[in-house]
């Protein structure tokens, strides 16, 4: 299911999955964060895993976007955690001076399902190697 920006959130179990890209003005931003904070609740999610591994560049609205997300879903109960971020854009906030307080984060969204509860499903002797999750 997509927001009427057209991100994708998906549901694993008890956790929302979406991804942030480059391309989202103030208007997708507002529809993502209601469509997002809905889910939540509707869904009873208690876990949110952002990818932004797609994003190239931040800048301080995307920035503020992100801390804002975290705080909406925290004060419905989800833990968030944003995955995937690039060394460029790790280097542009803190040249910026931007903080992304309360933001929990993870290296890639493997890491950050594991830290939201998820596992990679045990491989079967004399199976393939899958990648599926618990």
């Amino acid at each position: 299911m997509s927001t009427p920006g057209g991100v994708p959130i998906l549901r694993l179990g008890d956790v929302l999955v979406t991804g942030v890209l480059n391309e989202l003005d103030d208007k997708s931003a507002v529809a993502f964060a209601d469509e997002l904070t809905a889910r939540i609740v509707s869904d009873s999610a208690n876990g949110v895993l952002i990818d932004i591994s797609r994003l190239e560049i931040i800048d301080s609205f995307v920035a503020r976007m992100l801390m804002e997300l975290t705080t909406m879903a925290r004060l419905l109960g989800a833990r968030v955690i944003v995955a995937g971020m690039r060394p460029a854009v790790a280097i542009t906030l803190v040249e910026l001076g931007l903080r992304l307080t309360g933001v929990e984060t993870a290296l890639n969204a493997e890491q950050g399902l594991v830290a939201l509860g998820w596992q990679r499903m045990p491989q079967r002797p004399g199976e393939a190697p899958h990648d599926s999750l618990r």
